[in-house]
């Protein structure tokens, strides 16, 4: 008689094991029956011996861009430097701003506020427009590509002039639309070229007041000229990243042309002045359409709580601004006599109201020499042969003694190259 009771039965190790390894060998032919009934492939034949897989392919306009380059932070050597490679502020940032930020870290687990209501609140306030007439982005930057992608596709064309902002063309090309050079008038934007260079096709027009990389500076009736001409169903985005190196009331004369424009777009950003870049944030501010169209396409809770609070921070602070703007341009007035006084060795700076100089060099010593020159000094500058100036060198005014000390360099090379 069995002496085993009755019930389920435990099967031992070496029987369970395998038992599992029969029923996966099983199920795995099943399913690659399966699949060769329903889809007519062998799955691991072709994992194996199928050599044209190559996973998926971009669109051919977003393979011919060529990404963003920053400029550079650090010496071959990895040694302290001076960066005066990417417009920033020299005296940092508004110690109240500061303090916003780091008390708003507290709320890290909560998203932020994805319209940036006080925010925006607080650029009408200051600026005299309106709220909903604005929108806050990560860095103007984003809201460059906004426009571009809200109002252009491939087929259109967006304009901009030679020596324009980089993301310019970059936008276009992001959504597949054709990017259009108009020709400058030594390094300066040449609203007749503009005109010149708009089709049935041109959907953006991108305009930078001042300019970068060159700090040229436009006259507002030149802007107005621009605008009476072209046509209405076409997007004027006004770049004004370095408004606030300007008058008050030049920085404040697009924004009134805006007012009662229908297709006027400006964007402004505090990665400059405010001394904000590491947060990333700027706004626009344009027709309501406009800004609902441009409002569809970011992305959501794009401006961080912390940013938010010290934009705000910032904004209060114009003694800071004040403070940055007459620093400035005093040592931007400064440098650019000490270039002069060099123009007999090939040294010329390009005319700038923007808080850095473009400083081109026709003469013995090279742009390329001078940029590794300074580099070898410990001063990091922008050298730009990507944006058609292989002969050029953007440097930002930095403090008293880094602009004394970046002169006395060039100065050192130029010596060298006599």
């Amino acid at each position: 008689m069995s002496t085993r009771k009755p019930g389920p039965v435990r099967a031992e190790p070496v029987e369970a094991l395998s038992f599992l390894l029969n029923l996966t060998k099983e199920n795995a032919a099943l399913r690659q029956a399966q699949g060769k009934r329903l889809f007519g492939f062998n799955r691991t034949k072709n994992r194996s011996s199928d050599t044209r897989m190559t996973g998926p392919t971009p669109k051919p306009w977003i393979a011919a861009m060529t990404p963003y380059k920053a400029g550079r932070a650090k010496t071959a050597s990895g040694g302290p430097v001076v960066k005066l490679s990417s417009n920033e502020n020299p005296l940092g940032t508004s110690v109240d701003a500061e303090r916003a930020l780091s008390e708003a870290r507290g709320s890290l687990a909560r998203y932020p506020d994805p319209a940036s209501t006080a925010l925006r609140e607080a650029i009408a306030e200051l600026n005299e427009i309106e709220a909903e007439r604005i929108i806050c982005g990560t860095g103007s930057d984003e809201i460059l590509h906004l426009a571009a992608g809200a109002y252009a596709s491939a087929g259109d064309e967006i304009l901009y002039v030679r020596y324009g902002f980089t993301v310019y063309p970059l936008s276009a090309q992001r959504v597949g639309a054709t990017p259009v050079e108009a020709a400058d008038t030594d390094y300066a934007t040449d609203i007749d070229a503009l005109l010149a260079a708009i089709t049935p096709k041109t959907r953006v027009i991108f305009l930078a007041n001042p300019n970068n990389p060159t700090g040229t500076y436009t006259p507002m009736t030149e802007i107005q000229r621009l605008h009476d001409a072209m046509p209405p169903d076409c997007l004027l985005v006004i770049d004004q990243a370095y408004a606030e190196y300007l008058e008050p009331d030049e920085a404040q004369a697009p924004l009134e042309l805006a007012h009662n424009a229908s297709n006027i777009l400006i964007t402004r950003t505090f990665s400059k002045i405010y001394g904000l870049a590491a947060e990333r944030i700027g706004w626009g501010y344009g027709p309501a359409p406009v800004i609902d169209a441009l409002n569809r396409i970011r992305a959501p809770f794009n401006v961080t709580t912390a940013g938010q609070a010290a934009a705000m921070a910032a904004l209060a602070d114009q003694g800071f601004v004040a403070k940055s703007r007459a620093h400035n341009r005093k040592w931007r007035s400064w440098l650019t006599n000490r270039i002069a006084a060099m123009g007999n060795a090939g040294l010329r700076a390009i005319p700038s109201e923007a808080n850095f100089l473009l400083i081109l060099f026709e003469g013995k010593l090279t742009a390329e020499q001078a940029y590794e020159g300074l580099m070898e000094r410990d001063f990091i500058t922008r050298w730009l042969p990507g944006q058609q100036l292989p002969h050029a060198l953007r440097i930002t005014i930095g403090t008293e003694d880094e602009t004394r000390g970046v002169a006395a360099a060039l100065e050192e090379l130029v010596a060298a190259h006599l």
